[in-house]
């Protein structure tokens, strides 16, 4: 090589060195771990998580790399919001109502009994004030949160007897997800367990259980409920529209450059919509598959609707007197579920009214 060459070749370095070098650089990978809450049988919340973290993975062309962990693999299923705001993990998947023992605050995060729909959730959180509150709520945790999906109206659970009256529930065994449905379920005499799903199947089977609710007919049927309690109950009063999170450990995210923290609330919008949309594709045939096999369907009476009403105002009023923040928030959601409300008469449900009485 002569020297002219030898010269274009170092200033040719020169200037990847200078120049292109710490381009490289400022792009280099990032990489997350995300514990969910949920088993890797239910393709649905849990398929939630890895569609998020697929999407960051494309959108940042490989350059962010998030690792997904079921529930039980990198930290206990309830264990997610201790390891968030210790900075063990990046990131969790849950539902905000399993932790309503540190606060009944978090329950608002994800449902409340005669609470919000899956759209009116949607509208309180990013367009009414839902998200602010609940970040300011969530800051002391180490976290910020967005929308992992929301499951839609749930049903009212697996029971190994009928359920008639209220009277059927005094000394009921039940495992509920978690929130203020507890609280509220006591009044009328139910015992409550929390547990995670993967273990509710063998309690259901031993006769340790005697109920239990978990979201709907895909994810029941995979688990496998109809197959030690006949009776499948409607609807789920305590989740209108249960939201499931995306917490994200706070210093994680604020060290973030701004091209990836945009990258992460895209990939959450995406994944969101994927998991709500996925319930309402999925739902129909497996509760046509469970009624097929021997599921006796049925309707709570109005005598349990009102009573569970009654218990759960109770318990709001209660939580309302012992903290000035539950009661900011809850009487936030209220009024915005009132105008929701108003508003649905006039659409959703006149239209669902009419066409689910028609011929199609």
């Amino acid at each position: 090589m002569d020297r002219r060459s030898l010269l274009q070749s170092a200033g040719i370095a020169g200037v990847l060195s200078a120049g292109i070098a710490p381009a490289v650089h400022a792009q280099a990978a990032v990489r997350w771990r995300l514990a969910s809450s949920f088993p890797k049988s239910l393709p649905t919340i849990f398929g939630s998580a890895e569609k998020f973290a697929e999407t960051v993975k494309a959108l940042s062309g490989g350059k962010f790399d998030i690792s997904v962990h079921a529930a039980g693999d990198l930290l206990p299923p309830f264990g997610v919001v201790d390891a968030l705001q210790n900075s063990t993990v990046e990131m969790a998947q849950t539902a905000p109502y399993y932790f309503t023992g540190k606060s009944p605050v978090f329950a608002f995060g994800c449902a409340v009994p005669f609470g919000l729909t899956a759209r009116h959730m949607d509208a309180w959180m990013e367009h009414g004030n839902g998200r602010k509150y609940m970040d300011a709520f969530y800051a002391p945790y180490n976290i910020v949160s967005m929308s992992a999906g929301n499951t839609g109206t749930q049903m009212g659970g697996w029971y190994r007897k009928e359920i008639r009256t209220v009277a059927d529930l005094k000394g009921l065994k039940m495992r509920m997800g978690g929130g203020l449905f507890g609280e509220a379920m006591a009044r009328l005499g139910v015992v409550s367990q929390n547990m995670p799903a993967g273990e509710v199947y063998q309690a259901l089977e031993k006769g340790t259980l005697d109920a239990t609710e978990f979201v709907g007919p895909f994810d029941d049927e995979r688990l496998g409920f109809h197959k030690v309690a006949k009776h499948y109950y409607y609807p789920g009063w305590w989740e209108g529209g249960a939201e499931l999170a995306f917490f994200i450990n706070k210093k994680a995210f604020d060290a973030l450059s701004a091209e990836h923290k945009a990258i992460v609330r895209a990939a959450g919008a995406v994944a969101a919509r994927d998991m709500t949309a996925k319930y309402d594709a999925q739902n129909p045939a497996a509760l046509r598959r469970l009624v097929a096999s021997g599921t006796k369907l049925r309707g709570f009476s109005k005598e349990i609707m009102d009573a569970g009403y009654k218990a759960s105002m109770e318990v709001f009023a209660a939580h309302e007197a012992r903290s000035p923040e539950f009661r900011k928030i809850h009487q936030d959601m209220r009024a915005f579920q009132r105008d929701q409300v108003l508003w649905s008469k006039f659409s959703e449900w006149r239209f669902d009214s009419y066409i689910a009485n028609v011929k199609l």
